[in-house]
């Protein structure tokens, strides 16, 4: 087809249209080689692993408790009345016959002046049968009386000395009596607790101060069921506070219910400490450790190398570079680790960190200069590489 050229134009700034589509499809093909896809690579999360060996561990469970006195006494007044006076409060340390509380003593004091009356009474009337008995054995002896006459009066002799006996036994009771309104502590301690008031009036025998002895200390703890027979047997018994955990005292299982609690289901046991520093005081945390050496060779992890997997305990497997989940079996404790019983064997390799943003099948990548790196991490890195360097290429050649 003929071009007819306009004799208005001129010659350089005339162009064929052909030349200008040609020129746009040109630009159009460059821009597509510059914006070439990256091959997409699979994800390898980075995570921190161990290889397992097994050896004889030390095997230990720890409980917490309260730090207790041995022997605690809950203190009561013997007779009933009304509190009228306390003379103690809760921490305040006492000595053998320091007052604790006392009762309204108007009572008692009546009571103690009716017996001494009686007694009064009872004393005249023996001595009495007594200057009787003593005038009529004179009589007898000159025959003025019978024998009947005299064994009377030696009847009547008796009669009243006996009345005397038991005025006196009670007046001597209602002394004691008297005396019981004011309680008193019977030993060296320590005021634990105070259950009654002032004011408040209580029956005989209702405990109204606890006082703990200040001499040996001990642990109360709750074991629960399934340890009972495998602690009883543990001789290694260590004991920390919370205020100064990084003291460490012996301690002797001394005591363990062979019945559990109906509450808490637990068995409780008492951890004597012979020899307590004096920054472990009556009410502190406690901690108590049962340490025992494995008979057999076990396999030890660290906390963060376990998760919940379907209600049961699992640790992540590396093997091919991928993980997997196994189920595994806690036998305890040893320091900061855990004790697996079963489950995994040694030689192969656990996650240790990251366990939780993992998933079955999740390619990764050990951390560490010492880390063993399979063959498809070694593959996966390759061609990971190799998709990149193209893209880099073209990028270049566009511009």
């Amino acid at each position: 087809m003929a071009v007819h050229r306009n004799p208005c134009q001129s010659a350089s700034s005339w162009q064929p249209r052909p030349r200008v589509a040609l020129l746009a499809l040109s630009s159009l093909i460059l821009l597509a080689a510059c914006s070439k896809p990256v091959e997409k690579t699979e994800e390898i999360r980075p995570v921190r692993a161990i290889q397992l060996a097994a050896d004889n561990v030390d095997v230990a469970a720890e409980f917490s408790g309260e730090v207790r006195a041995r022997v605690e006494s809950r203190l009561g007044f013997r007779v009933g009345g009304k509190i009228i006076s306390r003379k103690v409060d809760v921490g305040a340390i006492v000595t053998r016959g320091q007052v604790l509380m006392q009762l309204d003593p108007q009572d008692m004091q009546l009571a103690q002046s009716q017996a001494n009356a009686g007694l009064k009474a009872a004393e005249s009337n023996r001595d009495l049968a007594k200057a009787e008995l003593k005038r009529y054995q004179d009589l007898r002896e000159k025959n003025f009386v019978s024998q009947a006459v005299l064994d009377s009066k030696e009847t009547a002799f008796k009669a009243a000395q006996a009345s005397y006996d038991q005025a006196l036994a009670a007046f001597r009771n209602q002394s004691n009596q008297a005396g019981y309104t004011t309680l008193v502590s019977d030993v060296n301690g320590v005021v634990t607790g105070v259950d009654a008031e002032v004011g408040q009036v209580v029956a005989p025998g209702t405990p109204v101060v606890r006082v703990a002895q200040t001499g040996e200390k001990e642990i109360v703890i709750g074991i629960p069921e399934d340890k009972v027979d495998a602690l009883r047997r543990m001789t290694d018994v260590r004991v920390r506070t919370w205020a100064k955990p990084e003291v460490v005292v012996p301690g002797k299982l001394r005591e363990l219910s062979p019945v559990a609690d109906p509450a808490t289901r637990t068995y409780t046991a008492k951890i004597a400490i012979p020899n307590a520093p004096d920054h472990i005081k009556l009410g502190m945390t406690a901690y108590v450790i049962f340490s025992a050496r494995s008979q057999n060779a076990m396999i030890k992890l660290p906390l963060t190398a376990l998760f919940q997997d379907k209600s049961a305990t699992a640790v992540w497997i590396v093997e091919n570079g991928a993980v997997k989940p196994v189920q595994v079996q806690v036998a305890g404790t040893s320091g900061n680790d855990i004790v697996i019983a079963g489950g995994i064997t040694p030689g192969q390799t656990v996650v240790t960190a990251g366990v939780n943003l993992l998933k079955p099948g999740q390619k990764v990548k050990i951390l560490g200069a010492d880390a063993p790196v399979s063959d498809e991490q070694k593959v996966a890195s390759g061609s990971s590489a190799s998709s990149i360097a193209p893209a880099i290429l073209n990028a270049g050649a566009g511009k």
